[in-house]
């Protein structure tokens, strides 16, 4: 079954909380970015071992393995856009389908070992990545297509928050916030 496509900017969550998986970008400094990144890809191995994990809660939500592999995506596309961010002025970013991707790579299909070591491993690289970034490359932007611009360090808790998300999306008591029957 096809999924409505996320249209909302998600940006604003650099300033308020967000009220369904209560991230609060306001709590944490750039210098915690690396560990909540690896603290994050670790929670996804044991989100996945479970019997439905291709299961899709309803109609308008992803299973756990789409989320899962969509996180990997997203860990490994920020990596890229981090890297031009920090090699080039002011860079605008392409634009990303999410749910072109999840359709085009077969998300659905993908096996779950091999998506939990992928995600580990992009999460490892990009939280490697803002490990070094220092001083005023914390200031260096980007933008992507809309308009929204970025400084390195509003774009890590931006990333951080998707992902946070994510796993709040895929806890089995909360289903998305959702009750899981």
């Amino acid at each position: 079954m096809a999924i409505t496509p996320d249209t909302k900017d998600w940006t604003w969550v650099l300033t308020t909380p967000c009220p369904e998986c209560h991230f609060d970008a306001s709590t944490f400094g750039s210098g915690d970015v690396p560990d909540m990144i690896r603290a994050n890809a670790a929670a996804w191995p044991r989100l996945l071992d479970r019997p439905d994990v291709v299961a899709r809660p309803n109609d308008v939500t992803w299973s756990p393995l789409e989320y899962a592999a969509h996180v990997r995506d997203v860990y490994r596309l920020f990596h890229e856009r981090l890297t031009l961010m920090l090699t080039e002025i002011d860079p605008q970013f392409a634009n990303w389908d999410q749910d072109a991707t999840a359709i085009a790579d077969k998300y659905a299909e993908q096996d779950p070992a091999t998506v939990v070591k992928e995600l580990a491993q992009a999460g490892e690289s990009i939280a490697d990545e803002f490990a070094a970034v220092r001083g005023e490359q914390w200031s260096r932007t980007g933008r992507r297509s809309d308009g929204a611009v970025f400084t390195v360090e509003s774009f890590a808790k931006y990333l951080l928050h998707d992902v946070v998300h994510h796993v709040w999306d895929v806890t089995p008591t909360s289903m998305g916030g959702r009750a899981v029957d």
